[in-house]
């Protein structure tokens, strides 16, 4: 009789890790950024489908990695924020809930299901005072990481976190902070254009709603030499509601 086969648990959470670790590095990277009107959000993202939307009046969701499932994770977001602004009140959602909720359905399946999810995502929440900010990376096993002021998701997050802390001080005007974000992501060797970044602020001036995009000729204006793509150029659904199955990488299909 043949002896069952086994493997040690540390030796499967390893693997697991692993595994969603090397799907992350292979995506194309995003950046956020604390400044003086708000959170930027900036994504290397030449394609249609979006890795940064809103989910609730101040706060923000971002994601790398496997298209189809971080954007499963943002309607899972959305309906929570509606669930519990609407039993309680819309003040009642805050970014440290969110987090905590991401963190349990990314640790469940991460220990449980035979493959983990291949991404890692970003919450953030505009406060009234740069001070007042909260930016949550939650990793791909349900780690949460507290950040403060910058932080960088996706591949080659050291080294475009080293440039972008050494860019990075307070008091960055909207210009300033895209300025240090598309070159920390760009690199010695390149130089992004509009029509290759997303761009997104949570605006902390704000009444209501306090997300809007940066995008045509107001993000031409803030890049120097800046392209934009043709928005009239190829179908699309709508970017913040399509979850066709894509992929942000760059081995992949269209990144998201």
């Amino acid at each position: 009789m043949s002896m069952p086969f086994y493997v040690a648990p540390e030796q499967v959470m390893k693997d697991r890790a692993d595994y969603a670790r090397k799907g992350i590095a292979r995506g194309r990277s995003l950046v956020a950024l604390v400044c003086e009107p708000g959170i930027l959000i900036c994504a290397e993202n030449p394609q249609r489908l979006r890795k940064v939307s809103e989910i609730h009046d101040r706060i923000a969701f971002a994601g790398v990695g496997k298209y189809n499932e971080f954007d499963q994770l943002r309607i899972a977001g959305v309906r929570h924020a509606d669930l519990k602004g609407y039993a309680y009140s819309r003040e009642d959602v805050d970014a440290r809930s969110l987090a905590n909720q991401y963190a349990q359905i990314l640790g469940q399946i991460f220990t449980h299901e035979m493959k983990p999810m291949e991404v890692e995502i970003l919450v953030a929440e505009v406060g009234g005072d740069p001070d007042a900010d909260l930016l949550y990376r939650i990793l791909y096993d349900g780690t949460v990481v507290d950040e403060t002021s910058v932080t960088v998701l996706g591949g080659e997050a050291d080294t475009i976190l080293t440039r972008l802390e050494g860019a990075w001080h307070t008091g960055l005007s909207l210009a300033e902070a895209l300025d240090v974000a598309r070159r920390a992501l760009s690199g010695p060797d390149r130089d992004l254009a509009a029509d290759q970044l997303e761009v997104a602020l949570l605006d902390r001036n704000a009444e209501h709603r306090a997300f809007r995009r940066i995008e045509g000729a107001q993000l031409a204006e803030l890049v120097p030499d800046a392209t934009i793509a043709d928005p009239d150029g190829g179908a699309a659904a709508d970017p913040d509601t399509d979850t066709s199955a894509s992929d942000d990488r760059t081995d992949g299909p269209p990144a998201g």
